[in-house]
């Protein structure tokens, strides 16, 4: 992992500001209407953005970030919707698998790209260093490790049984699954790191609103822990 270049993708503004608040030596560029940020942090080469909310926004910016900036890492940060029951807001969960849960069960398997089950898995070295920073991240802030699942719509109560149910995951958003699977078709190293804003028992766009720029800092702290672990 030591030299090669990290793509950190965000899906808000809000999310990706305080990952811009650590990088050093820090230069703005354009592409597809996105301004990528690059630099170190903790002296790894990084390029950041915030690709805007959904799965197709989220899959444009992680293709940029590979072909355009040469990023042979891509970390997904930010914010989730809490699911499992045990996770508390501001708990941090890191994917180990990741699916889609609007998109049919063959369409990935059956058709292109064609995956032996419907989970995009994390590469296996970057969990490695995410144990190794979750064992140092401190007492206070629980990370949990598991599945996500992403999906188009911002998850309210009518369909988190369902979600549950069918997919027993730690938590939900709505990019997490494109930049692991634009990960996979290019052969790239993936892993999401996520805080959670909302849950079952304080669910809601408030919940989210009130609580993500708190749970962007403690992603984003995470983020530049890993990074440190990778020197």
């Amino acid at each position: 992992m030591m030299g090669k270049k990290v793509g950190i993708i965000c899906a808000g503004d809000r999310e990706v500001a305080p990952i811009l608040r650590y990088l050093e030596k820090a230069s703005i560029s354009e592409k597809a209407m996105l301004k990528v940020h690059e630099g170190t942090i903790n002296g790894v080469h990084v390029a950041a953005l915030y690709s805007g909310v959904c799965k197709v926004n989220a899959a444009v910016a992680t293709q940029i970030l590979i072909d355009t900036y040469g990023c042979e890492i891509i970390i997904n940060a930010g914010t989730a919707g809490g699911m499992d029951e045990k996770l508390k807001i501001f708990d941090t969960v890191v994917s180990e698998e990741v699916a889609y849960h609007d998109v049919g069960a063959g369409i990935l398997t059956e058709f292109h790209p064609w995956l032996e089950s419907i989970y995009f898995k994390a590469d296996e070295a970057l969990l490695a260093l995410a144990r190794k920073t979750a064992e140092k991240f401190g007492a206070e802030n629980k990370v949990a490790f598991g599945r996500m699942v992403t999906g188009e719509k911002f998850i309210e109560d009518n369909r988190r049984d369902h979600i549950n149910d069918k997919f027993s995951p730690l938590s939900v958003d709505m990019e997490t699954g494109s930049v692991a699977h634009v990960c996979y078709v290019n052969k790239i190293p993936f892993i999401s790191i996520r805080t959670i804003t909302d849950t079952a028992d304080h669910s809601g766009q408030k919940e989210f609103e009130k609580n993500c720029d708190i749970a962007s800092e403690i992603s984003a702290e995470f983020v530049k822990c890993m990074l440190g672990e990778m020197k």
